[in-house]
């Protein structure tokens, strides 16, 4: 649960970081930003994964950047249901995926599935029977 708060506050912070950093996008004030954040959770859980399957071939033939054009119209549709965060249009929406996209791979691969900050990547191993490591 903690972490799916902190994913949640970073997520809000890279909203607000994309309207401010791109002139097309605008975000009403910090309320706005926490609905939009927890709007565009939702539609990456849920529309997300169909989107990508149903656009397959596209992202394979552009190896992958076809995710951004996704990202931005679930982008679109969370402004569609928030009255307090506006797109002026599609280009505006693709530059705020990538802006919103960039920022939570960064933070989030600074925390834990437990919310807390460190190294996630790590294997623990341990010495078994007979001296060998698993």
């Amino acid at each position: 649960m903690r972490g799916m708060l902190v994913r949640w506050v970073i997520l809000t912070g890279s909203v607000l970081v994309a309207s401010y950093l791109i002139d097309g996008i605008h975000v009403r004030g910090f309320g706005s930003a926490v609905g939009a954040a927890a709007v565009l959770g939702l539609l990456n859980v849920f529309f997300k994964p169909l989107l990508l399957i149903f656009t397959l071939p596209i992202n394979i033939l552009t190896l992958g950047l076809f995710t951004f054009v996704i990202n931005a119209f679930l982008l679109m549709m969370a402004s569609g249901v928030i009255s307090g965060l506006v797109i002026d249009g599609f280009w505006p929406a693709v530059l705020g995926s990538l802006v919103i996209s960039l920022i939570n791979w960064l933070l989030a691969s600074f925390i834990t599935p437990s919310g807390r900050v460190g190294r996630v990547d790590y294997v623990e191993m341990r010495r078994g029977p007979g001296n060998r490591w698993h």
